[in-house]
């Protein structure tokens, strides 16, 4: 029963990183006009700016043709679906937030590349013009910091192999 509660949560968590996606997306190309301006100060090292990407991984995979448009959503989509089957197999709601944090963000990412074309991207922190990350959004940082957790919880809560008990080390006697 636990696990099924914390799947629930999982799926909870999910469909609030999709909906804040959505919102501070619609926020972007409507409320803050960001298509129309250059950007909008927040801090010394925080602005707002409108970027389209149409690519995935950092830019790496770009989208150049609408073939390829749809290759990216059938495989962002395919990984997705990977991704919510893992979580439903998952027990520890510590397993399971991170997931549904990589599911909502992948599942904001699609929406916009399916009805888009392209992602909207409109985060940018810089240090002047050093750059450590390229404009990204929120369901960017919701994949990053999902994909965080699960390397560290897998390398910091490993289980631990019970070594065998005294009693069972191999009898010299029957070595031969």
């Amino acid at each position: 029963m636990n696990a099924w509660r914390n799947r629930i949560l999982g799926l909870l968590v999910a469909a609030l990183t999709f909906g804040a996606d959505r919102w501070i997306k619609a926020q972007v190309i409507g409320a803050w006009k960001l298509q129309e301006i250059d950007s909008i100060y927040v801090l010394p090292i925080f602005d707002l700016r409108f970027t389209p990407n149409y690519g995935v991984s950092l830019g790496m995979i770009p989208a150049q043709s609408p073939e390829m448009r749809w290759l990216l959503v059938a495989l962002t989509a395919a990984i997705a679906a990977t991704v919510f089957v893992w979580m439903l197999r998952e027990k520890r709601f510590g397993d399971i937030f991170a997931l549904s944090l990589v599911l909502g963000g992948a599942l904001g990412n699609i929406r916009d590349r399916v009805f888009m074309g392209y992602v909207i991207d409109y985060a940018d922190l810089h240090f002047g013009e050093f750059r450590p990350f390229l404009i990204f959004n929120l369901a960017d940082a919701a994949i990053t910091i999902g994909v965080l957790i699960i390397l560290a919880r897998s390398f910091l809560l490993r289980d631990k192999r019970k070594a065998p008990a005294p009693d069972a080390a191999a009898d010299p006697a029957l070595e031969n």
